[in-house]
């Protein structure tokens, strides 16, 4: 017998709001107040194995109260008006089509759900600092008289990042770090998981790229620096539009075998430069920069480092599609930095309906992207805190070795912004700092977070 019985909302209702699916018996109870249509298809595909496939842009609050029901009654009452298909399949799990139009439209794959609890996907890293010197300072005496491992190094900014035995020796260092004469900043470094992947399609799509590179004209010559997982070959012509990759957190031997986030970025990137070029043919190149490398997670230190690099190597707007709650003072020092530079920096605003900051979104050398749904509005899992300054549209579609996927978050809006961005710039002959303004026209929004 397979049967799940989980909570599905905090709070006081967590004791109402209950699923229990029993596959054994064909016997389904609910006790469920205002739950949301994607994490209920998740539950539900996490107890059945089915397949659950949802028209895009289709949502729902459910609010049922039903026992020992047969899955027929009980998917009618969970589903109220909308339109669902149960179509059983040899030797394969079941799929489930949820639409609201036509069973056809039904393709974008709902993951099964997990028992995550929320929580925000960035956390200090109790036994790490990252450590800023003067010039003429050694960084190996220093690690060695305070038992550190040095982990990571920029040397041209006398930055650096030490590993301590545990968090008791990490905060002994610190107090000592401070009151050095040679440290001239001392840092938390924290921990930033890795995006989630790009979900599978039922159905292919054909992407109707006209794009072509052309070589730059002697203007400003834009460069979208990627910061994120690892990108794999585009095709469809478009791997000319690909600049050498930089990696700072080795190297993901995956990364061609299946479409990363970084490559999914990529693409949206581009679909944002070729909604606003005149023609089919652009000067503009993305320089991926791998932060992740085969990790589950990377931290604001290479974060920070991938930046370095990628305005060293000459880019000059940098798309940040990834963030958590770390308020890194070595990240927005080096932001801050590269933007009195004339870098522009575009950074996801996070996939919470929360007004809370999210970094490095929120550092105010960031624009900050939210997106909306297909109706235009601001899509019900999106920021909306006041730090946000555009709103993009949230989903976009990707296709990689013959296969279709969809990608929806502020991720995906701000890569759409960030290609929009230059390739604005890149039709006005003028560099990325030149079009912010008409950007914010264009894309800009602002949420009133007050009382």
């Amino acid at each position: 017998m397979l049967a799940l019985v989980c909570s599905l909302s905090g709070g006081s209702l967590a004791a109402q709001n209950q699923l229990s699916w029993n596959t054994n018996q064909s016997r389904v109870s609910a006790d469920i107040k205002s739950q949301d249509l994607e994490k209920l298809l998740g539950q539900i595909a996490t107890a059945t194995g089915w397949e659950v496939y949802l028209e895009p842009g289709t949502t729902r609050q459910t609010s049922a109260k039903f026992k020992d029901l047969p899955p027929g009654e009980a998917l009618g009452l969970l589903l109220g008006s909308l339109n669902f298909a149960l179509v059983p399949r040899t030797n394969a799990n079941s799929r489930l089509y949820v639409f609201r139009t036509t069973q056809e439209k039904a393709t974008r794959l709902i993951r099964p759900a997990t028992h995550a609890t929320g929580t925000r996907n960035s956390k200090r890293i109790p036994n790490e600092l990252i450590v800023r010197l003067k010039p003429d300072a050694k960084i190996e005496d220093l690690a060695r008289r305070l038992g550190a491992k040095i982990t990571g190094r920029i040397d041209a900014l006398h930055t650096y990042r030490l590993e301590f035995p545990d968090e008791t020796a990490a905060q002994t260092a610190l107090g000592s770090l401070q009151d050095n004469p040679d440290v001239t900043g001392v840092d938390s470094n924290y921990s930033v998981d890795r995006p989630p992947s790009p979900q599978m399609l039922a159905d292919n799509f054909q992407p109707d790229w006209n794009l072509k590179p052309q070589d730059n004209n002697g203007s400003c010559q834009v460069t979208v620096g990627l910061i994120d997982t690892a990108v794999g070959p585009l095709g469809d012509g478009l791997d000319p539009l690909l600049l050498p990759a930089i990696s700072v957190a080795g190297d993901d031997q995956s990364a061609p075998a299946q479409l990363t986030h970084g490559t999914a970025m990529a693409e949206a990137i581009l679909q944002g430069v070729q909604t606003n070029i005149v023609g089919n043919k652009t000067a503009v190149r993305i320089l991926p920069v791998d932060v992740y490398g085969p990790n589950p997670s990377t931290t604001t230190f290479d974060v920070g480092q991938g930046i370095y690099q990628a305005v060293n190597a000459g880019a000059n707007l940098i798309n940040l599609s990834l963030g958590g709650d770390g308020d890194s003072a070595f990240l927005h020092g080096l932001i801050t930095s590269a933007s009195k530079q004339g870098v522009v920096f575009l950074g996801a605003a996070g996939n919470e309906p929360v007004t809370t900051p999210t970094y490095p979104a929120a550092y105010p050398e960031v624009i900050a992207v939210t997106a909306s749904d297909p109706a235009g509005q601001l899509a019900s899992y999106a920021n909306r805190g006041s730090f946000v300054s555009l709103m993009t549209p949230g989903t976009s579609l990707a296709d990689y070795q013959g296969q279709a996927y969809v990608v929806t978050g502020t991720s995906s809006a701000t890569a759409f912004a960030s290609g929009f961005a230059a390739g604005m710039a890149d039709s006005a002959h003028e560099c990325p700092d030149q079009v912010v303004s008409a950007l914010r026209s264009k894309w800009g929004v602002k949420f009133n977070t007050g009382p």
